[in-house]
């Protein structure tokens, strides 16, 4: 009940941004009332569509609900561009409203009207075709150095991928994967790093599609830690998945790796949210160290969330890997995601906890990335500037 009442909540909110969007710019628009008919025929389609595309991962007949899928998603890539450019249109027509008041005949205030509102839908779609291209394809390798304090020097160099948000679902499927498990073992890292949220769908559904996982190879393994999403498909039925494909999946719990001698403890924790969908999994970086070595002082912790890294750098990590925020994935919502993370992207310091926090190799929702590109992460460990 709660939950359709949100969806309801939602949906009006949709419906309202529609309707604004529409008054704001159909009687400004250079056309004839055939093409102001279109354009208010394409806002109730986008209304239906927007809203399908969201529900479309739960229908069973396929390729019908991958379809709806596509066109959904890219229908709410595109409005949400509509959307901030007719916004971003209204204060500037505000701050020329403001100039013609002040200093009288100085600009053609219905020229600017007619141009802008021709202009916005034309740049929210060229936005959306270079959004869809950049998300489609396969995530660049980045390449991190991570000074650490009192490397030892059998760990200098020791290098984990990291590959975060795949988000596999009605638009990303078995070839998108491969595509990203072939970039990341010609790396041929020492270790990779999986922080969540690879899934968007249930194991009958997506299992086939995940499969490339299983081709994942570094000389200590792949260690994979749970995102919100998998809680929101089935985490346990996920997690049993992972496991059966090789993968070393981290729950509050840590491992210690031997390199040519020198240890490591790589540790994981279940996502940040995790005890609100099942308690016996809530979130705790202080057991995911429990029994480790006193002496092993190179401390990893995979964690999805960011916001783990106040817990870990308490806890004694010294290296937080996680992804979630997407870096924004695309404007203006890298400027949101800050309200609920303490990192956006890239590289930081919390105290003595170095945190990287990864675009994410995939992508959530409408197929669209603007100045967020994703990544596949090659994090080397460096010995730190000497005091």
């Amino acid at each position: 009940m709660r939950r359709s009442s949100f969806l309801v909540r939602i949906i009006l909110i949709g419906i309202l941004l529609h309707i604004y969007v529409g008054l704001r710019l159909i009687p400004d628009m250079p056309i004839d009332s055939a093409g102001r008919g279109l354009c208010v025929l394409w806002l109730v389609l986008s209304i239906y569509l927007i809203p399908v595309g969201m529900m479309a991962r739960g229908f069973k007949r396929q390729p019908l609900g991958d379809r709806l899928a596509w066109v959904g998603l890219l229908a709410m890539g595109f409005f949400s561009s509509l959307l901030v450019l007719t916004f971003a249109r209204d204060l500037m027509l505000a701050s020329l409203l403001t100039i013609d008041a002040l200093w009288p005949n100085t600009l053609t205030i219905a020229h600017w009207r007619t141009g802008s509102a021709a202009a916005v839908p034309l740049l929210a779609l060229l936005s959306t075709l270079i959004g869809l291209v950049n998300a489609r394809r396969r995530a660049r390798v980045v390449t991190i150095e991570v000074p650490i304090d009192d490397l030892p020097a059998e760990l200098d160099g020791f290098t984990i991928v990291q590959i975060s948000d795949i988000h596999v679902g009605p638009t990303i499927k078995g070839r998108y994967v491969d595509a990203i498990v072939d970039a990341v073992n010609r790396l041929e890292p020492d270790l990779i790093a999986v922080t969540g949220d690879v899934v968007d769908g249930s194991v009958p559904q997506l299992s086939r599609h995940t499969q490339p996982l299983s081709r994942l190879a570094a000389r200590h393994g792949a260690f994979l830690v749970t995102g919100n999403h998998e809680y929101y498909s089935g985490a346990n039925s996920w997690i049993a998945e992972f496991r059966r494909l090789g993968l070393r999946v981290l729950l509050n719990e840590h491992v210690i790796v031997d390199h040519d001698g020198a240890r490591a403890v790589i540790a994981g924790v279940t996502d940040y949210s995790a005890g609100h969908h099942d308690p016996a999994h809530r979130s705790d970086p202080v057991a995911a160290l429990a029994g480790a070595p006193g002496d092993v002082l190179i401390r990893v912790l995979l964690a999805h969330q960011p916001r783990s890294a106040e817990a870990a750098a308490a806890a004694g990590f010294t290296l937080q890997l996680s992804g979630h925020t997407h870096g924004g994935q695309f404007f203006p919502w890298n400027f949101f995601v800050r309200l609920q993370q303490p990192f956006t992207a890239g590289l930081a310091r919390l105290d003595g906890l170095w945190v990287y926090t990864s675009r994410g190799t995939g992508y959530w929702g409408p197929p669209k990335r603007l100045g967020a590109p994703s990544e596949i992460t090659r994090l080397r460990l460096v010995p730190g500037a000497p005091d």
